[in-house]
């Protein structure tokens, strides 16, 4: 069959606004034309559907390009996603960025049939995380579930090589004893097995569910975190709080104080959210956080990615709210998915690698362009917030303190894939 590309046709694999969702239901099967369904065979792609061949230019280990390595299908997949994300950034919040990254891979997954092994495919996927690392350097989203899918491949070679039981034999240690005691492993996943493809779809269907009903499984925990007449502090604009914050509002009352964070001012973009939902709203700004933070019961964030240690990259502003929390003893709670989850800690004196650096001209304007000479402008959408001024996380798996991130990261994270 052929597949071409324009700029109006990607393939049906992303949505674009306005229109429909453009991929199956997250709990549709979606599985390979071995188990009898009809799934198109997409490794008949014309060499010129990647674009002339270029496809991802830059190079595995061996010196082959994607195109070389893999072929057109997952090169095409590829330079479509990474293009769709640039275009999209700062549209799409997190939940939406781990929805297509999974996408993509399920259909990765499933219409590449060059690959036999567990290794082989997981040759792929590590090739996959390295370029989009490359291409979406500041972005963990996407290579936290190039990991997630790591682990679940690594999970189904072991059912089908130990049987259905042995899945947690890759890397789930119970105490420090077994972990000091536990053998090394030296497993290459070098035997083919014929249901691999089949089990690894299903538990990726599995994943994508997880994932789109992460910030409503989140806001089912917030009856056990707010009280009538409670003052509730956040800032800046979040989804997944807004959304925890309108169901704790079905039936309880209390009062949010949101501070505008400027100088995207999301904080207004969330006031007027909770306003229309009837939630009694006060919006601050930025510099009154700390003279009201008395008489505020908690406060409450969304963030970009919780790190290994338990600090955030959270919103701009976020690490002078929780400053003034700890000041007044307030109890910070952060509302996470798991997929936000990053096996990768934050250098304290250098935060700018895993930042972005937006547009300044939201802090000065084009109209004051005589003082750009003598003065610096910056404008960084993300602020790292230590482990120490969190108190407590709320995950669409329950509530965990951060000590026990670590704990979380070795359960849905293997060791190997922390790189």
């Amino acid at each position: 069959m052929s597949f071409t590309s324009s700029d109006d046709d990607d393939g049906g694999l992303f949505q674009k606004p306005g229109e429909g969702p453009a991929s199956p239901s997250p709990t549709s099967e979606f599985t390979d034309s071995e188990n009898g369904d009809d799934v198109p065979d997409l490794e008949d792609v014309a060499p010129e559907a990647t674009g002339g061949g270029g496809g991802v230019e830059s190079s595995d280990e061996e010196g082959l390009s994607t195109l070389e390595r893999f072929g057109p299908l997952v090169a095409k997949l590829l330079t479509q996603y990474k293009s769709d994300l640039k275009t999209n950034a700062g549209k799409l919040d997190n939940v939406e960025i781990a929805r297509r990254t999974v996408e993509m891979l399920r259909q990765m997954l499933s219409s590449y049939k060059k690959w036999s092994t567990a290794g082989e495919l997981m040759g792929l996927m590590r090739h996959t995380a390295r370029e989009l690392r490359c291409g979406l350097p500041t972005d963990p989203v996407v290579s936290n579930m190039v990991r997630r899918i790591l682990r679940l491949i690594r999970e189904a070679y072991a059912a089908c090589l130990n049987g259905p039981d042995s899945k947690n034999d890759f890397g789930i240690v119970a105490s420090m004893r077994d972990m000091l005691l536990a053998p090394a492993e030296s497993l290459e996943f070098n035997t083919a097995f014929k249901p691999l493809r089949g089990m690894l779809i299903s538990t990726v269907n599995d994943l994508l569910e997880e994932i789109v009903d992460s910030t409503a499984d989140i806001a089912q925990e917030a009856f056990q975190h707010i009280h009538s007449n409670e003052i509730i502090m956040t800032t800046g604009h979040s989804t997944t709080v807004e959304e925890f914050l309108k169901k704790a509002a079905s039936k309880r009352s209390f009062h949010v104080m949101v501070g505008e964070a400027a100088p995207g001012y999301g904080g207004q973009t969330m006031a007027m959210a909770l306003g229309k939902a009837g939630i009694p709203t006060t919006l601050l700004s930025d510099s009154a956080i700390f003279a009201v933070m008395s008489r505020v019961n908690k406060v409450i964030i969304g963030t970009d990615t919780v790190m290994a240690d338990g600090g955030l990259m959270a919103s701009n502003g976020c690490h002078a709210l929780t400053l003034a929390a700890k000041h007044h003893s307030v109890p910070v709670i952060v509302c996470a998915g798991i997929f936000q989850l990053c096996p990768k800690y934050i250098c304290s004196y250098d935060h700018d690698d895993s930042n972005y650096m937006m547009n300044p001209a939201k802090v000065m304007g084009y109209g004051d362009a005589k003082l750009i000479k003598s003065v610096a402008s910056f404008h960084p959408l993300l602020d790292y917030v230590p482990p120490e001024l969190v108190n407590l996380f709320v995950l669409n798996v329950g509530t965990y303190p951060p000590s026990y991130i670590y704990q979380m990261l070795r359960k849905y994270y293997h060791e190997d894939e922390h790189d």
